[in-house]
């Protein structure tokens, strides 16, 4: 098929004001990649963990297996497996300019499932990432490329799909290539917010407003501000035609008429997906698990292709009423307007804060006795009263240092170092680790001895300290050792005290066996290498944990 491109105009009037939307992608030139409709778990731009989402997860009737076709001519420019992310997924670069990507996938189709399990052995390596060459793998439209699955970081089984542009890489909004994906339903708005920005959207925080729906608008009471700099969020989901709770694609704010602020989720680059952290609250996301969009730039938000350059900060020069409209959409047009009023009052006096200020685009490095920690200037999206202190550990290696709070967000790593809290002898230091606790989960890593301290960087905040991990990481089998397997694959569960497990290998008669791995769970399905009737076999199974610690374990099973 030839691309073509159809542009669309749209025109809507918003406060008299006509306003011009253009789409200039390719329309229908991409079919659905399954052969059911194509129904919304997720859509592109939905709030996630340190991430807009990239794509669309299309659902799959909560089952596995079902067939994957290209969404149009091309070939398979890159093959990727690994244990989170998007598991095992599938590249298909076109003529026109663009790729699509295919993940969570169970399978791929047979010659390139036996062309990457080929791979696999000859580098003795699970996780792969294969570029491929044009006429290694064409695609037809259509053509079946894959089973879908739940593998890699999937909570469920679905198919993701995405659109990006060859060149830059950056992904598309998939709804803006024409897909039939029916939607009559205005987003939801159920929340609005106020900031104090006479400092930062982080100290005080949000201030929530009551939203009631009135017929088909939604408002709020009167609202009074006591501080002369404001910013506005909102809390808003786009519900579709299918249950799901999805993101808004577009949303406007107006005072008396004039637009402040609007922000718009067409493209975005996985170099810059982070950015998602300061168009967003991020303290009431990680406390409350709630996704407030700000109305306003945060001034080290750098997000290329998302808002329109207004930074949405109110400046009050007197007390007089004022009108405040806020415009959201989705995809379709679907629109929904909230209508308020605000007036200043009176100003409050500021909120007195301790710890040393970091501004945003701002690096600086902060020390206490027994810790150093480096920022960046990229490292805050505004600024904050940075707090770290220390308090003794008997069972650790270190003092527990406490690096302010876990509900601020880092945009890129900073570096972290720690000096032991005790004289360790060569054979201890080998086995510390660092270990950052933040809330319900945590990041161990080796880091590295420098001058008597251990050096290691991170992306979050949270509780850090120096531990000796002497234990040894284990797997244990869903056989018992020396009986018959009659099951299709081969089962083990890790398990490390301390970290994660690194390092994973696994052995039959001296020569390496290709070992999936599903979070911390290792199986093997059974093929030529292992096949029935060969008899007692003795599997040897290495693995190295986050310290270094290596341990060597042998199972029999008969085949």
């Amino acid at each position: 098929m030839k691309a073509f491109s159809q542009m669309i105009f749209i025109v809507c009037f918003i406060n008299g004001v006509i306003l011009f939307a253009q789409n200039n992608y390719p329309q229908n030139y991409f079919r659905n990649p399954l052969h059911i409709p194509i129904q919304l778990a997720a859509n592109f731009g939905t709030v996630r963990t340190n991430h807009f989402h990239m794509g669309l997860d299309i659902r799959t009737n909560s089952q596995e297996n079902l067939s994957v076709v290209a969404a149009a001519d091309g070939y398979v420019s890159r093959i990727k497996i690994e244990r989170y992310g998007f598991g095992n997924a599938i590249y298909i670069t076109h003529p026109n300019g663009y790729t699509t990507v295919y993940a969570h996938l169970n399978s791929f189709f047979d010659g390139l499932d036996q062309y990457v399990k080929e791979r696999q052995y000859k580098d003795e390596k699970w996780e792969q990432d294969i570029v491929l060459l044009p006429k290694q793998f064409p695609v037809s439209k259509g053509q079946l490329i894959a089973l879908s699955g739940n593998t890699g970081g999937s909570a469920g089984p679905h198919l993701h799909f995405e659109i990006r542009d060859t060149k830059t890489e950056e992904c598309i909004n998939p709804l803006l290539f024409g897909f039939d994906v029916p939607d009559r339903i205005s987003p939801i708005i159920s929340g609005m917010y106020w900031y104090d920005r006479r400092f930062s959207t982080y100290e005080p925080g949000a201030n929530g407003i009551a939203v009631k729906k009135v017929g088909n608008m939604y408002m709020t009471n009167l609202i009074q501000i006591n501080s002369p700099a404001i910013s506005f969020g909102i809390k808003a989901i786009d519900k579709a035609n299918q249950g799901f709770n999805l993101g808004i694609y577009e949303a406007k704010l107006f005072m008396d008429g004039q637009l402040k602020y609007s922000f718009k989720i067409d493209k975005v680059s996985y170099e810059d997906t982070r950015y998602l952290n300061g168009c967003i609250d991020y303290t009431k996301f990680v406390q409350d698990k709630m996704s407030i969009q700000h109305l306003s730039t945060l001034p080290g938000m750098k997000l290329e292709h998302y808002s329109t350059g207004l930074d949405g900060i109110i400046n009050f020069q007197d007390n007089e009423i004022h009108n405040v409209e806020i415009v959201v959409k989705d995809i379709n047009g679907n629109t929904s307007r909230l209508v308020t009023k605000v007036q200043f009052t009176k100003a409050s006096e500021k909120i007195s804060s301790y710890g040393t200020t970091i501004n945003a685009n701002e690096g600086k490095t902060v020390k206490t006795e027994n810790a150093e920690i480096s920022f960046s200037k990229k490292s805050f999206y505004d600024s904050i009263h940075f707090n770290m202190s220390e308090k003794p550990d008997a069972e650790a290696a270190s003092n527990t240092v406490i690096l302010h709070t876990i509900n601020i967000p880092v945009h890129d790593s900073y570096s972290l170092k720690i000096k032991p809290n005790k004289k360790l002898r060569d054979e201890e230091k080998d086995k510390v680790v660092m270990e950052l606790n933040y809330g319900n989960d945590k990041n161990v890593i080796k880091g590295k001895w420098n001058n008597g301290w251990v050096e290691g960087q991170f992306n979050r905040l949270g509780i850090v300290k120096l531990i000796i991990d002497n234990s040894l990481p284990s797997v244990s089998p869903n056989w018992k050792d020396g009986s018959l397997v009659n099951a299709s694959s081969l089962r083990l569960k890790g398990e490390t005290a301390v970290g994660d497990i690194v390092s994973f290998r696994a052995e039959l008669d001296g020569k390496w066996l290709r070992f999936t791995r599903v979070k911390n769970d290792f199986i093997y399905v059974f093929d030529e290498k292992c096949p029935k009737g060969s008899g007692l076999q003795t599997l040897k199974i290495v693995i190295t944990n986050t310290a270094g610690n290596t341990n060597t374990q042998t199972f029999t099973f008969q085949r």
